[in-house]
């Protein structure tokens, strides 16, 4: 039974620093890449990161540079370290885990970030 469960949003002062974290149970981790999703009210979901299995990476043009992707296998566990942030990056965060082989992954309940000017 897969399970994706993400946790670490809150509420920031623009500038300031957030670690979302997403943990996932019933897969082999290492098989699976992962990913971070955002959608803000009114907009449509759009990809902020993704770690490929062989450890390439993907960041949205809007995140370089402050939006660091990564992962714990033996904790099964993906992180997004997010600095500098900016009222533009509220949103609710997802997490989706996904067989490097499947088109479609499992996605967490997701996080909300808020961050105050």
């Amino acid at each position: 039974q897969v399970q994706v469960v993400e946790s670490g949003g809150g509420l920031v002062q623009a500038g300031g620093s957030l670690r979302l974290s997403c943990k996932a149970s019933g897969i082999p981790f290492s098989d699976y890449i992962t990913a971070w999703y955002r959608q803000a009210p009114g907009k449509e979901r759009e990809l902020v990161a993704m770690l490929f299995v062989g450890g390439n990476i993907d960041y949205a043009d809007s995140v370089k540079g402050r939006f660091a992707i990564s992962r714990d296998n033996a904790k099964s566990t993906s992180y997004l370290q997010m600095n500098n942030l900016k009222p533009e990056d509220t949103a609710v965060y997802y997490c989706n885990v996904k067989r490097f082989d499947f088109l479609t992954g499992t996605w967490g309940q997701g996080t909300q970030v808020t961050v105050s000017s």
